[in-house]
């Protein structure tokens, strides 16, 4: 689904280039304290999680997503593009793999915000039923990298499209 942010919503984007991490917090963060921009949009679904394209231009890539308990990202990058995230409502958790001691998890509570830079790999996850997220991405989205471990213990990658939904592929 796609939606429209009102302007004032954008007011923090500079024009005519990528942003940095820090001005993809600063917008996050502003899209997060406007509630009635996106909150006619929030839903939640145990089985598929729920997003929305709330803003797309040739520099910044703005979505709303909504989780459960259930609703789990897999490992996965964004290939070239850093990114922020406002946690809006409830809590998620981010898993970073470590090879030396498997899955480190993180807490990511209601009110705070987090960026990444385009060599980052995670795996998020809805901690609570109806934890809502704000996520920006520059450049914007055209490809993420999704992991998995085969039969054999080698870990490989599959190129998907911003468009399909990421969920565990291990």
């Amino acid at each position: 689904m796609t939606a429209t942010l009102e302007p004032s919503a954008l007011q923090v984007l500079p024009g005519g280039r990528d942003l940095s991490r820090e001005e993809l917090e600063e917008l996050v963060s502003s899209i997060a304290a406007d509630p009635g921009s996106w909150g006619h949009l929030v839903a939640f679904d145990s089985e598929e999680r729920v997003y929305v394209s709330l803003h797309r231009d040739a520099h910044v890539d703005v979505w709303l997503l909504c989780w459960t308990p259930e609703n789990d990202t897999g490992w996965h990058d964004h290939d070239v593009s850093q990114g922020a995230v406002a946690v809006v409502a409830g809590e998620l958790v981010e898993s970073n793999l470590t090879l030396l001691h498997g899955a480190r998890e993180k807490r990511i509570p209601e009110g705070e915000v987090f960026s990444f830079g385009a060599d980052h790999i995670h795996r998020l996850s809805g901690a609570v039923h109806g934890s809502v997220s704000v996520h920006a991405y520059s450049p914007p989205l055209w490809r993420m990298g999704q992991y998995a471990v085969n039969e054999d213990g080698v870990l490989r990658r599959i190129s998907l499209s911003y468009a399909d939904e990421l969920r565990p592929v291990d």
